[in-house]
């Protein structure tokens, strides 16, 4: 992402145009009037008329009953009834079409939401047109109950909204004209969403509404205040149930308002919301991590309420509610001081009531649940109770002490919401008029308009804060909204069941357990302050950014969510990042003589440094290798260094194999093994002629000068060898045709030439000028030289026979004979001590055993460097290093076999490090030192890629040290990278919940109902004291992208 300017659109051209044209449908609720595109006539009043088909069935009703031919509720009655006709007709009219209609494939065009708008109409009532209309419901169920939902909508709705009723309650005719007009409006709106065609609502709570969830949004609001209104109807002389129906009669008519500004949630976000703020106020508990926790808790806390009622004993009320608050909030430690206090008040001494029961209960669970809170409740109430005591107040007169504990807590609660909501507020504005880079065209006149209208915006943060929703500030500008109420955590999904994972996630997965161990530490200490379900706390290190959610808490646990942000950083994270490092060095990094009181640089930050947490984790130190792996004579030395570790691996790779299936150990004469040769090829053998005709050998004619470029080479007894090959299926050779056949046959009887069984050619080698042919290198037959080094034995099928055998001779002077023997000779292979040296002196000595070694290593050697042995270059060490090979015959050998492969290039790589590491420490000194240093790598380090697979695994593993090299092409320089686990401090701080929340508001609503997608959108871009961008990376996917996300981790306070 790159920094913009703040001038930038808050919506595209496309998506300015798509939202002109869908907010007018959520504000009635589905009818698209507005269309991208011309449309027939009919479509507009086809609309019109399903839209105000509800108030002409109504109508019906309500005329009848103003002319006195049907009371109140058959009116009504015959209102829902012919809706429910209507409604039944208009779902079977769509399922028709559905059914009726052929799918037709179209090309897919780039503009996907113009695609989905782009109809063929072709007559009124068309298949077309129906199915624009009334796209109609997924389910069956769904469409009957949804049917019968409707005519109860319009049979209770016609009964509300009588203007006898209406005149009755406020004595008014022209309020009752205006309240009847709307009210209809408001009521055709929700029958519109929920038979007809549902619009976007912009309070959306869920990605996907799988189970059609969203049409019946608006009529659940028209119910309750119906409701209300058939309480009041049939409970007279309730004079504030009266006064709520007026009230809720006027605010009737602007649910399309709130409906369209998104202030009341949809029914999952309310019913999860409304069940936490019961559970949390009314009950004493926590805020849950899973919606089923918080299902089953407020199903349980409720019972323990409702059996408290039927308790006739105040000792049996207190010791059931002490012990279910203790079982409840799963606490080790006893408050026993406000026990008594609880214990011993007057209103448990009385015959009980449901405010009683409700009251005690939540209060006697708080003191486990919450011991902080608790003592403050109490004090406050004990000190008003001390300040007005003997006074004739409703505070003492109808209020028991429970309920005032519980009016306490929400005063509490909604306080700090309340500061917090005004300090987002404020902050927001000084942002968009100080800092010049977030200062818009527009930032003068907003500004302006909150300091005007300021008491409607405070307005508007106190309702947010009693309906304790986030304050939802319009694309992060200061333009505030009141977002609809939902849970705590804000998102819908599973916690820890999304995230985008990467390469970097690895790092987070390794060092969530330790942060776990230091934050317990820190709650218990309370470094973090007081911790409340729904805090946010912002860890730091390096370029490792923690996100910490507060999901539940108890007196004995607390469960959390860790976040981890991106590694690969942009502008904008930099930015942001840059910043809360600045923030923490300013509390944590104090110079030595600065002043005792200095003015705080980031007041109005959003975060608020705590603590440090020492945590075990990998350091991450990138550096600049020139000078070392462009040194000519480190490149020389790397070359001699690379044979003597392949030696040390190769000899410690055989001395750990298990037992050899292939190796015939001593009998119990003693006599020596015999070495068996690489086990034969058994695959059927190739037919065509080139596999076998077009190679050397000894037995076969020479190529001769003036027939290389013949169609066919002349061979001698080309014909009689191919039958005799026939002969053997099973005895393939590892190149078809390398050996003369007639020899083949000797294997048979058991006369074997052991030279000439083994020899080889080389495929795609120039052909030889006569007499200059050379043989190739082979594995003789041989004995070892003595009984014991079968234990120390190459596996047969490493058998070197690719190369010529002069290149070999040429290389094997290359070959640390004394580096062997010394290696040989610090095994620790052999369970008896005693013998274990002389055993190691007599393997170092046997001859035969060396020579595999030489042919295995040097054939590795040339597979890494080529056979010119030329001086590589630091390119080249790093496409080697890179697994990047250049071609060789060498190369395809080696690659058949993976195991040594692997040891090759891993042994490659270790002479890299080796080669950084003596040009940093210093030379090594003898070959002591060089086994301690091998000993090291192989033990603690591991070294290689980062996009490895065992990267990834050693990270988890723990590994002390891993070691990667790169190339860094903007600087033109090689790179080492090299990470250090080791355990150093993290620095966490406080985030502004509200902040949080409100900026986790507007990117919902941005992102869902605006579709507004843009990834240099404006209300993303850098904002260093509202860490904007931080904020959205850590909403929950698919919104935010963190690369890590924790399951519910549940911590023991105690």
């Amino acid at each position: 992402m790159t920094r913009m300017s703040p001038d930038v659109p808050l919506l595209n051209d496309y998506k300015q145009d798509f939202f002109l044209k869908r907010f007018p449908q959520t504000v009635l609720g589905g009818p698209r009037l507005k269309l991208g595109y011309c449309a027939p006539s009919y479509i507009y009043v086809n609309q019109i008329i399903l839209f105000l088909m509800p108030w002409v069935l109504g109508g019906t009703g309500t005329l009848l009953y103003q002319l006195g031919i049907l009371e109140d509720y058959y009116a009504a009655a015959l209102s829902g009834g012919l809706m429910l006709l209507t409604a039944f007709v208009i779902q079977f009219t769509s399922l028709y079409a559905r059914n009726k209609s052929v799918t037709v494939e179209r090309i897919l065009t780039t503009d996907i939401l113009a695609e989905e708008d782009e109809h063929e109409f072709t007559s009124c009532a068309g298949v077309e047109t129906i199915k624009f209309l009334i796209p109609g419901k997924k389910y069956i169920a769904n469409m009957v109950f949804h049917c019968v939902l409707a005519g109860l909508l319009c049979g209770l709705g016609t009964w509300y909204l009588l203007p006898n009723r209406i005149t009755l309650l406020y004595g008014n005719l022209g309020g009752t004209v205006l309240l009847f007009f709307f009210g209809w409006m408001t009521l055709c709106i929700g029958e519109y969403s929920l038979i007809v065609n549902t619009a976007t609502e912009t309070a959306t709570f869920q990605t996907q509404d799988t189970y059609e969830i969203t049409p019946l949004m608006r009529p659940l609001y028209i119910f309750f205040f119906v409701s209300v209104d058939l309480t009041h109807r049939f409970m007279v002389n309730i004079p504030a149930l009266e006064q709520m129906n007026q009230i809720l009669h006027i605010l009737f008519i602007f649910l399309p308002f709130l409906w369209a500004l998104g202030t009341l949630p949809p029914p999952d976000a309310f019913f999860l919301w409304a069940m936490e703020q019961v559970l949390e106020f009314g009950l004493g508990g926590s805020p849950m991590s899973t919606h089923l926790r918080l299902l089953v808790m407020f199903i349980i806390s409720a019972g323990t309420s409702f059996t408290s009622y039927f308790i006739p004993s105040t000792v049996g009320v207190v010791l059931f509610m002490t012990g279910l608050g203790f079982l409840l909030s799963l606490n080790l430690i006893s408050p026993f001081a406000l026990i008594a206090f609880l214990s011993l008040d007057s209103s448990l001494q009385g015959l009980h009531s449901v405010s009683v029961s409700i009251g005690f209960t939540r209060a006697f669970r708080l003191v486990w649940q919450n011991t902080e809170n608790a003592l403050l409740e109490t004090v406050i109430v004990s000190v008003v109770q001390l300040l007005i005591f003997g006074t004739d107040l409703w505070w003492n007169r109808s209020l028991d002490t429970g309920i005032r504990l519980l009016l306490v807590g929400l005063i509490r609660d909604r306080l700090i919401q309340f500061i917090s909501k005004l300090k987002f507020a404020v902050t927001l504005l000084w942002v968009s008029w100080m800092e010049k880079k977030q200062r818009r065209k527009s930032t003068t006149t907003l500004c302006l308009l909150n300091i005007v209208f300021s008491p409607f915006v405070l307005l508007f943060i106190v309702f947010s804060t009693l309906l304790s929703s986030p304050l939802f500030p319009l694309f992060t500008l200061p333009v505030f909204l009141v977002g609809f109420p939902r849970p705590t955590r804000s998102w819908p999904g599973v916690v820890g069941s999304a995230a985008c994972v990467c390469a970097d996630s690895v790092y987070y997965y390794q060092m969530v357990p330790s942060l776990a161990v230091a934050l317990q530490s820190a709650m218990t200490a309370g470094s973090l302050g007081l911790i409340l379900p729904g805090s946010h706390f912002l860890g730091r290190f390096q370029d490792r950014l923690i996100w910490i959610i507060i999901l539940e808490r108890g007196c004995t646990y607390c469960c959390i969510n860790i976040k981890g942000l991106e590694l690969q950083e942009t502008s904008c994270h930099t930015a942001e990042a840059r910043r809360v490092d600045e923030v923490f060095e300013g509390a944590f990094e104090q110079e030595e003589y600065r002043r005792i009181c200095s003015f705080n640089e980031h007041f109005g930050n959003i975060l608020t440094p705590c603590t440090v947490l020492p945590v075990k984790l990998y350091s991450d130190a990138r550096n600049v290798l020139s000078g070392i792996i462009d040194s000519h004579e480190n490149l020389k030395e790397f070359k001699g260094d690379l044979v003597k570790v392949l030696v040390w691996l190769l000899v410690r790779y055989c001395s750990k194999r298990p037992s050899k299936q292939n190796v015939h150990k001593t009998d119990n004469k003693g006599k020596p093994s015999l070495i068996i040769t690489p086990a034969l090829n058994t695959s059927p053998q190739p037919q065509c002629p080139e596999d076998t005709d077009s190679l050397n050998s000894e037995t076969f004619e020479d190529w001769s000068d003036d027939n290389i470029f013949d169609d066919e080479p002349t061979i001698k007894k080309g014909k009689e060898e191919k039958d005799q090959l026939k002969v053997f299926p099973a005895t393939n050779l590892p190149i078809p045709g390398s050996v003369e056949s007639q020899r083949v046959g000797e294997q048979s009887t058991g006369a074997v030439p052991e030279n000439s069984l083994y020899e080889a050619v080389i495929l795609g080698y120039p052909a030889i000028d006569k007499g200059k042919q050379e043989g190739m290198a082979y594995i003789p037959l041989m004995e070892l030289g003595c009984s014991h080094s079968h234990l120390l034995s190459i596996p047969a099928e490493w058998g070197s026979n690719c190369l010529p055998n002069s290149k070999i001779k040429e290389m094997s002077s290359l070959f640390p004979e004394d580096w062997y023997q010394f290696v040989l000779r610090q095994l620790e292979c052999f369970h008896s001590e005693e013998k274990a040296s002389g055993v190691l002196e007599e393997i170092a000595n046997d001859k035969v055993l060396k020579d595999f070694y030489v042919h295995t290593v040097m054939t590795c050697y040339f597979s890494l460097l080529g056979t010119d042995n030329m001086t590589p270059s630091p390119g080249y060490i790093l496409r080697v290093y890179n697994s990047v090979l250049p071609w060789s015959v060498a190369l395809d050998w080696l690659t058949e076999k993976t195991e040594l492969f692997q040891l090759a290039l891993k042994a490659f790589r270790y002479t890299v490090k080796l080669m950084i590491d003596k040009a940093s420490l210093g030379p090594i000194e003898d070959f002591r030192e060089l086994i301690n240093c091998l000993d090291e790598y192989e033990s603690d380090w591991y070294v290689g890629l980062v996009s490895d697979e065992k990267w990834k695994e050693a990270v988890l593993e723990e590994k002390p040290y891993l070691f990667s090299l790169g190339y860094e092409p903007n600087m033109g320089v090689y790179t080492g990278r090299v990470l250090t686990l080791q355990e150093l401090l993290i620095q966490v701080g406080k985030l502004n919940a509200e902040a949080v929340r409100g900026q986790w508001a507007n990117l919902s609503w941005e992102l869902l109902y605006a579709t507004n997608d843009d990834e240099e959108r404006y209300s993303i871009q850098a904002q260093p004291l509202l860490l904007r961008n931080l904020t959205v990376q850590a909403a929950d996917p698919p919104l935010g992208y963190p690369i890590y996300s924790s399951k519910p981790l549940h911590i023991h306070l105690y």
